[in-house]
């Protein structure tokens, strides 16, 4: 067990997050080696004259940031080794927390309402193939076809042959990365991109270089320079309002990007799970470059979170790649979501539901600008969320931490860099995720926070 202990003279309020950052500090100067045991809790309290209850919330910080593992039994050891990435949303909602950490639309009676409709509907007309078929070919055709006309509105005119039934975007991403690069490829993406994408590449066997980018997105001249260096597979991009900054990547951008990896012949992964929702976009990194994108949208962000059905478009030489991959990942999408997702589309609600969250968004959009006036966060009219960088002395890990304490959850930039270059730190923050009153109170503390500095006051102990 460690000698070390922190200083009682440093701490500051609130007396856990000074006590977690000394640890921090210590493990990252080296003075806290991986494996080293902590002291007890009560032990800690006693030495530091504090309470067990301040002691517990502090190791409970550490564990959460992913320094020090917990184990029952045995006691609380530093742990410095790679261990699984967390999400940057909260894996459930907690007590009155205020929950802007998980991305999702805004949602009401009416979606509840459509989606009970829909199952209503699917009872009595569910067809035979979707109930016993095991087979895709058998159960898909149909929706393939009323999915070119979803397409359509997205910016794209595609064959029905080149479209595949996912279950949603991420179950896309991932056959989309399995078809276009084996293990060991090196797939380039913007410095902030999916959350999923750094551990999906891990998982995948995949290298992922980040690339410089600015208020458009990925600069094509980086991509141009990192494949020169090396040998680059594909691109991840997400140039629709859904990444992280909400950035909106212009025509000009799109055809530039689409020039570079046709002079090095590579793949393009694009991401658009926001569609038709955006307005006044360029068209899809897929209409500049039909022969090399595979192209990922889905339902769930534009419609209900249940409706769990997405496409995923391919170039012909990859369409075979793709229902290979498709097969043995996921066999084929759910045929009851896809009946739902094609009567919705057939039937105008999947565009009633996409303008309800257009419009719903506006009045979200117009809070933020009232509560964070005057603090540089980056937004689109579409996007379900703000990106807000801090400044001062302000960390990420301490700025999610104060606002958890004040009953506010919010995401970590962290969670959505994929280079350690030019980093600054920043938190997204969810627009739809609760109502208008709590967004409003919430969005008030976080802009009380980044407005000013972080632990000012001395512990009296």
């Amino acid at each position: 067990m460690t000698k070390w202990r922190p200083d009682p003279s440093q701490l500051r309020r609130p007396a856990y997050l000074s006590i977690a950052e000394q640890i921090a500090n210590a493990i990252t100067d080296g003075k806290l080696s991986d494996g080293t045991q902590l002291p007890p809790h009560r032990k800690m309290a006693d030495d530091l004259h504090l309470s067990v209850q301040t002691v517990s919330r502090a190791y409970d910080e550490l564990i959460r940031r992913g320094l020090i593992s917990g184990e029952i039994g045995r006691g609380s050891f530093v742990q410095t080794r790679p261990r699984e990435p967390e999400p940057p949303y909260l894996p459930e909602r907690l007590g009155e927390l205020i929950d802007l950490s998980i991305l999702k639309p805004v949602c009401e009676q009416i979606h509840l309402e459509r989606l009970r409709q829909a199952f209503g509907w699917l009872s009595e007309n569910l067809p035979s193939s979707s109930a016993l078929s095991f087979r895709p070919n058998m159960v898909f055709p149909r929706h393939r076809t009323v999915a070119t006309e979803w397409l359509a509105r997205c910016g794209l005119e595609i064959s029905p042959l080149n479209i595949s039934l996912t279950n949603g975007a991420t179950s896309g991403m991932t056959v989309a990365l399995m078809s276009v690069a084996p293990p060991g490829s090196t797939i380039a993406t913007e410095a902030i991109s999916h959350h999923t994408l750094v551990p999906l590449a891990t998982y995948l066997g995949l290298h992922l270089e980040g690339l410089a980018i600015d208020e458009e997105g990925m600069i094509p001249e980086a991509l141009d320079e990192a494949c020169r260096k090396g040998p680059i597979r594909a691109i991840f991009l997400q140039p629709s309002a859904i990444n992280p900054m909400a950035a909106l990547m212009s025509a000009e951008r799109r055809q530039a990007l689409a020039t570079v990896a046709a002079k090095h012949d590579i793949a393009i992964i694009e991401n658009d799970i926001l569609g038709p929702m955006v307005e006044n976009r360029a068209p899809p990194m897929a209409a500049f470059a039909p022969e090399r994108t595979l192209y990922v949208t889905s339902f769930t962000k534009i419609t209900v979170p249940g409706l769990r059905i997405g496409y995923l478009t391919a170039p012909d030489r990859y369409v075979a790649a793709v229902a290979n991959r498709h097969l043995v990942s996921n066999w084929m999408a759910t045929p009851a979501m896809a009946e739902i997702a094609t009567r919705w589309v057939s039937d105008g609600t999947a565009m009633e539901l996409v303008n309800w969250q257009r419009r719903a968004l506006l009045s979200r959009h117009a809070i933020a600008a009232e509560m964070l006036a005057g603090l540089p966060y980056r937004a689109h009219p579409q996007s379900l969320h703000v990106w807000l960088p801090l400044s001062g002395n302000h960390t990420e890990d301490g700025f999610v931490s104060q606002a958890r304490l004040r009953g506010v959850a919010i995401a970590p930039g962290k969670s959505f860099h994929t280079t350690d270059q030019g980093w600054t730190p920043a938190v997204r923050i969810s627009l739809g995720s609760t109502t208008e009153s709590e967004l409003r109170t919430g969005l008030g503390i976080v802009a009380s926070l980044a407005q000013g500095n972080p632990e000012e006051l001395l512990l009296a102990i």
